[in-house]
């Protein structure tokens, strides 16, 4: 009998042992793990670094113009003038011309960009930053757009106007270039000779197109970089990028 008790007694303090103790390494264990403000700073921070890179790339000279994925090229509206423009004199240089122009006036506006992302970053929730985390390799960019994509439109649009309208190549500006070029076809499709040939004249809003596109480049590149910080190591140049991201690569 007193063997039984002395058993069971050493049982309950082996056992109430054996739980402080793995409580003790709980602890140990959870001291290293993500916390909520962890999350949320490193996603701010990934998205700020990205854009910051993003905006950085494309503000520069050919950022856009030598950049084949995101290039902007003429409107679809204006394809019937690229398909007709050489029968203009001058016209293929005309064309050229003015896809240089809008990319000039595009890298001009994109300088501007990655502060408008900063401010919208700030406004993170917790929640955000956890469904980013767990999300597609695109979660980050996708949320960005979703959320920011009218302000930053709206922001963004004057300063393409802006742009547009600068003396970019010699005293030409992107705008007058369009103007020219789709007043010379406009002229021509309203012909009885274009008329008769099945011609329409061409009404594009082209700072409306070259905002949107200019846009659409920026979260192209943006996408990239958060897909580079996701799977590649070395693109985590902080701590605080490489804790939170790195908790990514052990699942």
């Amino acid at each position: 009998m007193k063997k039984r008790v002395f058993l069971s007694v050493f049982m309950v303090i082996l056992i109430t042992g054996c739980a402080e103790m793995m409580s003790v390494l709980q602890t140990v264990s959870d001291s290293g793990a993500l916390t909520e403000a962890d999350v949320v700073s490193g996603l701010k921070e990934a998205l700020i670094v990205g854009a910051k890179n993003s905006s950085g790339t494309l503000s520069a000279t050919d950022g856009y113009y030598k950049d084949l994925a995101v290039k902007i090229l003429l409107p679809d509206e204006a394809k019937v003038i690229v398909d007709n423009i050489s029968k203009i004199p001058g016209g293929d240089k005309l064309v050229e011309d003015v896809i240089r122009s809008i990319n000039r006036a595009a890298e001009d506006a994109a300088k501007d960009a990655a502060p408008i992302f900063v401010n919208s970053v700030k406004q993170m929730t917790i929640s955000d930053a956890f469904n980013i985390l767990r999300g597609a390799d695109n979660a980050a960019t996708l949320y960005l757009r979703s959320t920011t994509y009218n302000d930053l439109y709206s922001l963004y649009k004057p300063k393409i106007q802006t742009s547009t309208q600068k003396d970019i190549i010699g005293t030409l500006s992107a705008k007058e270039s369009w103007d020219a070029l789709t007043g010379k076809w406009n002229t021509f499709a309203k012909s009885i000779a274009g008329q008769l040939a099945g011609f329409k004249p061409v009404n594009s809003d082209l700072d409306d197109f070259l905002t949107r596109k200019a846009l659409d480049g920026l979260f192209l590149k943006i996408e990239g970089e958060e897909l580079k910080i996701r799977k590649d190591v070395s693109a985590r140049v902080s701590p605080i990028l490489q804790k939170v991201f790195g908790s990514l690569d052990q699942k």
